[in-house]
């Protein structure tokens, strides 16, 4: 069974940072491209950041700059390091696992909050 379990959401004030975590379990971690994607109330889900089996990263224009995407293939973990965090970035952050050739995730985790007070 697939797993996908996020951590390290929570409230912080605009200008600091969060680093949250993704740890998977039951799939093949190095195989699948690793993507963090975010719903704000009311919006749709959205890319925020991906990595591939081969690190390569991709970002949303909105984080360029501010959020660094990494996975460590030992620990089948992936994180995002965000840093001056805007109330904007408020929303619920989902990691998601996605086999090839897929551009929607396989696998979803079930959603860790960020909120960013003004």
């Amino acid at each position: 069974q697939v797993q996908l379990v996020e951590s390290g959401g929570g409230l912080v004030q605009t200008g600091g940072s969060l680093r949250l975590s993704c740890a998977a379990s039951g799939l093949t971690f190095g195989a699948y491209r690793m993507g963090w994607y975010r719903q704000a109330p009311g919006k749709e889900r959205e890319l925020v950041a991906a990595i591939t089996s081969g690190g390569s990263t991709n970002y949303a224009d909105s984080v360029k700059g501010r959020f660094t995407i990494a996975r460590d293939n030992a620990k089948n973990t992936v994180y995002l390091q965000m840093n001056s965090l805007k109330p904007e970035d408020t929303a619920v952050y989902y990691c998601g696992a996605s086999g090839p050739m897929r551009s929607i995730p396989n696998y979803w985790g079930q959603g860790t909050q960020v909120t960013v007070s003004s």
